[in-house]
Formats: structure tokens, C-alpha cells, sequence
């Protein structure tokens, strides 16, 4: 499992430009660190961070929950998602993210996501997310997951 997750921050363009790492995998859980830079300040006046980052952040790691909740390897596409920005980020500090796969059907998994810098006590948003769980399908020839 952690083998994988570690696949989709390398393999996604996106999310390897933003630099995130996951720090933690449970059962359906997983956590990470988005790394504060100047490159993704949304107001060069404050250097808080850009929404966007927040969002990519929240959604990639919501994706990886799905897949520490699935017994076997899946990749998922994301149907749904929510956020509700709380308060900016801190100029210069990291940010946690924080997300939980609390529902699996066949075809769709749900989460909740929260990013915050010490605790889920002071978020700085939270995510809410519907996924649909793809087919098993061996890689393709491209290193896809």
C-alpha cells in the first residue's frame, strides 16, 4: 500500500511540482505535509498560500484514503469535491493535511479531508469528496498507476 501511494505523488505532474509528502498511511486514513513556498503565494502582499494549493493538496491526499481503505489496489477518479476554507494559511509555515475514507460501495468511496498547522482544532480548510473506484487494470507501458 504505502508503495503505491508513494507512485501517485511521483507519477502526478501536479502534485509532484507542489512537493507534498505523505507521512503517515493507516487503514483508510492518511496523512501529509504541503510543503510552504513563495512560488505558490496567492497574494504576494501576505505570502499566504494560494487556495488551489490547498485544494490539490486536500484532493490528492482524499484519492490515497480511498486507496488505504481498498483491499486491493484500485486507482480512483475524483466525482465530487468540496472545500470550505476556514482561514488562510500562515505565511511561511507548513501545512498538514489530513484526510479519511469513511464510506466504500462498489463504485464510489467518500471522504473528509482537513488542512490545518497544528491541529484539527484551528483548520485552515476541509474537504468533503466523492471518488469513483476504477477497474483493476494492469500499468500501462507509460508507468501509469
Amino acid at each position: 500500500m504505502r508503495d503505491n501511494m508513494h507512485l501517485m505523488t511521483q507519477m502526478t505532474p501536479w502534485a509532484r511540482k507542489l512537493g507534498f509528502r505523505v507521512t503517515r498511511i493507516e487503514r483508510a486514513h492518511v496523512w501529509g505535509v504541503q510543503p510552504w513556498s513563495a512560488d505558490f503565494s496567492g497574494d504576494p502582499d501576505t505570502g499566504v498560500i494560494h487556495g488551489g494549493v490547498i485544494t490539490s493538496f486536500l484532493d490528492n491526499l482524499s484519492g490515497m484514503a480511498c486507496g488505504a481503505a481498498l483491499e486491493q489496489f484500485r486507482a480512483v477518479a475524483t466525482l465530487d469535491l468540496r472545500i470550505d476554507y476556514m482561514r488562510p494559511a500562515d505565511q511561511g509555515r507548513d501545512i498538514i493535511g489530513e484526510a479519511h475514507c469513511y464510506h466504500l460501495t462498489r463504485t464510489i468511496a467518500f471522504t473528509h479531508a482537513w488542512a490545518y498547522h497544528e491541529s484539527r482544532d484551528k483548520v485552515i480548510a476541509t474537504a468533503s469528496a466523492a471518488f469513483a473506484i476504477n477497474k483493476i487494470r494492469a500499468p500501462s507501458s507509460a508507468g501509469s498507476f
